[in-house]
């Protein structure tokens, strides 16, 4: 061969590496975009009923208000129904109870100081500074309380001197708006806490099923990058398994508060069971990934057997998601577990070594914790794992 012709198979591969990658960088690229569009979307479906809600309560809180109340400016009807609603899902219940707390220690605080103090720029700083400090120390942290607490010690400090008598009317504002919030989301127009979880869910499903597959052809084409890219892949699920806890958390408020969503409690129940177990999915596929990128790096024989237990194990999670989704039995996906388990021992006596045999293990903690996703408790699950090992290594 020539020195030209060195150079030209030379530039010629620099040209297909920098190719590929190129493809590689585009089809994440592309992914991404997808899974973003998603992400978008379902933002906007919460969008869209929150802002109804909340445009619902302020106006009915507006009407009681002034029905409930006499004629007046009652502005803080409708700003403390908004308040209510516009918290995350979830976290509604405990929002109303601190902003009736804090306007309640609001007023307390800012008509105290202001019989001390009088009225003034430095009284109104002295009232705030004092009242923000005192709801700190009762929240601990931020909160609607700490904002209803220095809100309201500026409304006494401010108006309370020009216009008397505002102290009743601003708890009974704040306690109308409150109800009607409650109300709305509870009575008016709750959302389906079934099809909250399904949004939740489906993106970790979706992803776990379609990473453990990327595995398994990375076993079979011996291509260590690919399974490294499959484990940076799922290091990015931490953002979903977050809103997956807001969804658990709006879902069992709705069932909590609302009556017309009180026959979806267990169905909500077996979503968290299964939620808790994604969680642990996640992990296992993490350590799955890992073990088979170093395999592949140390140049371990990979039995065929093994790349087909990962990919049966991606069918059961499938499975499982059809399953939870239609709220039918679980029959199937476990045996694809046991079929799973079976594959993995049937390749530990195919002959594996250090990184291989700690695949089969986190394999075998990924089948577990998908049986207890299907309701089995932790020791039948581990039974039904090591029933199976054994039977296909014996």
């Amino acid at each position: 061969m020539t020195d030209n012709q060195r150079v030209e198979r030379a530039a010629d591969e620099v040209w297909r590496a920098a190719a590929q990658h190129g493809e590689r960088s585009v089809a994440a690229a592309r992914q991404r975009g997808q899974v973003a569009g998603r992400i978008r979307l379902r933002q906007l479906e919460v969008i869209l009923v929150i802002s109804v809600q909340a445009g619902l309560a302020a106006a009915l809180a507006a009407v009681l208000a002034d029905h409930l109340l006499g004629p007046g400016a009652h502005v803080f009807a409708p700003a403390a129904a908004v308040g209510t609603i516009a918290t995350a899902i979830g976290q509604r219940a405990r929002r109303t109870f601190e902003l009736l707390a804090g306007v309640g220690l609001g007023i307390a605080i800012g008509d105290g100081l202001r019989f001390l103090l009088g009225s003034g720029p430095w009284q109104t700083g002295v009232m705030v500074a004092l009242a923000i400090a005192a709801a700190l120390l009762l929240s601990g942290k931020g909160s609607a309380l700490v904002g209803q607490t220095g809100g309201t010690a500026v409304l006494i400090a401010t108006l309370a001197p020009m216009e008397r008598g505002l102290e009743l009317p601003r708890i009974f504002d704040a306690l109308v708006g409150a109800v009607v919030g409650i109300a709305v989301v509870t009575l008016l127009l709750p959302v389906n806490p079934l099809r909250i979880l399904d949004k939740a869910t489906s993106p970790i499903f979706n992803s776990l099923s379609r990473q453990l597959a990327k595995v398994s052809r990375a076993l079979v084409d011996r291509d260590a990058e690919a399974a490294v890219r499959v484990l940076d892949d799922l290091r990015n699920l931490d953002d979903d398994l977050g809103r997956l806890r807001e969804a658990l958390a709006g879902a069992d408020e709705v069932v909590t508060l609302a009556p017309t969503r009180w026959h979806r409690r267990e169905q909500v129940r077996r979503y968290a069971d299964i939620a808790q177990q994604l969680e642990r999915l996640v992990v296992d596929a993490r350590g799955m990934s890992r073990w088979s990128a170093n395999a592949l790096q140390y140049r371990e024989p990979v039995p065929p057997s093994l790349s087909h237990a990962i990919t049966r194990l991606a069918d059961a999670i499938d499975q499982l998601r059809r399953e939870s989704r239609l709220g039918s039995g679980h029959t199937r996906s476990r045996d694809m577990v046991r079929q799973s388990v079976e594959l993995a021992a049937a390749a530990r006596t195919g002959g594996l070594r250090t990184y291989g045999a700690g695949l089969v293990v986190d394999l075998r903690t990924a089948a577990s914790d998908v049986l207890r996703a299907t309701g089995c408790p932790p020791p039948e699950a581990n039974r039904i794992v090591r029933a199976a090992a054994d039977g296909s290594e014996g």
